[in-house]
Parts: structure tokens; sequence; C-alpha cells
């Protein structure tokens, strides 16, 4: 039997070296800047200034209603590759490439671990988070390129 695939993503070459990608990728205090889906807010107290592989980090968010998430990065690869995973067990990843141009990012919404895939699917996450995963890449794009 063929597995579903749970995930969706959202790619761009990006004008900029990966290493300065990566660094507002791993300053969480950088993502409300970038979050092309104006969910998030800012990083809760206590939460690190640099991201590494296990680090748990929370966000203030807000979709109609203010609410948090706690994160912890499962993923590492210093200019390369970061990914964290919610409560909920889906991961937000980014991957980076160097290209001629600069960097192609790709951000990937991947529910395949999620803890209730279903949920995700019926309140229609995927096309949801993968149109706001190409407003996040234009913003990304404009901070780094700046």
């Amino acid at each position: 039997m063929t597995e579903k695939k749970r995930s969706v993503h959202a790619q761009r070459v990006i004008a900029a070296s990966p290493d300065t990608i990566f660094d507002v990728l791993a300053d969480p205090s950088r993502h409300a800047e970038i979050d092309g889906s104006g969910s998030v807010q800012k990083p809760k107290d206590g939460s690190p200034q640099r991201l590494a592989l296990g680090a748990r980090f929370g966000m203030d968010m807000k979709i109609g209603m203010p609410y948090s998430t706690k994160n912890e990065v499962v993923e590492f690869e210093e200019d390369r590759r970061i990914a964290w995973r919610h409560a909920g067990h889906h991961i937000w990843r980014y991957e980076l490439e160097p290209v001629e141009a600069g960097t192609r990012v790709t951000e990937t919404f991947d529910w395949a671990t999620a803890r209730a895939p279903w949920a995700l699917e019926l309140m229609r996450a995927p096309e949801r988070n993968r149109k706001a995963m190409e407003s996040t890449l234009v913003r990304l794009a404009a901070v780094v390129e700046a």
C-alpha cells in the first residue's frame, strides 16, 4: 500500500548567501518579520536567541484569537537545513541550496508525523500553509536582499 504524501512546499531563489538567510531563520525574534501568514507575533520569554538542534522555543501566535506554540528544533545543519516540530508533531522545514543567483530556499510544511493529520487536512491547513509559505519566502527575500 502506498502511503499518502503529507507535505507541501514553496521554493524561491533569493539573492543572498545561505549563511545570511540561515541567520534569519535561526533567530526566533525574526520569525514574525518574515512570516507570510500573519499569525506569528513574537517569541515567548525564555526562547533562545539562536536555534540549534534540540532547542525548544515558544511563539506567541494569533489567528483570530491569541494562542501560543511550543516548538523543538528536530533537524539542523548550519547554513543548509533547519526544521522545528510543533506540539502537534507537524514540521516546518527550511532547506538552503547555493545556486549561481544566490540560494534556493525550500520551505516545507510536513504533516506526515502529525498526531492528527486528518484534522489538519479537514481544516485545509496544507493549502493555506502553502500560500503562506510563498508569502514568507517573498518577505524573507525582502529582508535579506535589502
